[in-house]
């Protein structure tokens, strides 16, 4: 009898430590950062300062916490880094709901509509922190 209760105690402490470290591990991920960074390989004809300048746009969606732009840092060639791209944007949110707002608000698709033809390609890499 006594063996089937430590059992009983053991299966309730670690359910009770899987819904709580479950719990944990959600609100974890509730409360960090999404950073989005955007890679933009422009066309040869376009002025970089001019799309940067226009850029600058999308720090006044509602939902960016923080907005930063530049070029390809100056640093010493490595196989590892790829610095083909012509600009880079970083977009830090609160939480995936504010991203997705960002992805619908008026000023971010004014943008795309304005300067999507000026570039040849675009990557995104989206992470928690």
């Amino acid at each position: 009898m006594k063996s089937r209760r430590n059992f009983i105690r053991k299966v309730a402490f670690a359910s009770a430590t899987a819904t709580l470290s479950g719990t944990l591990v959600a609100q974890s991920i509730e409360s960090q950062q999404l950073y989005h960074q955007v890679f933009f390989w422009l066309k040869p004809e376009v002025d970089v300062e001019e799309f940067i300048i226009a850029s600058k746009m999308l720090a006044k969606c509602k939902s960016v916490l923080d907005f930063k732009v530049g070029t390809p840092a100056d640093t010493t060639k490595r196989p590892v880094i790829d610095d083909s791209y012509s600009v880079a944007c970083l977009v830090i949110f609160d939480s995936v709901e504010a991203h997705d707002s960002y992805q619908k608000d008026p000023i971010h698709l004014q943008f795309i509509e304005d300067h999507s033809a000026k570039w040849t390609d675009v990557k995104i890499y989206d992470f928690f922190v």
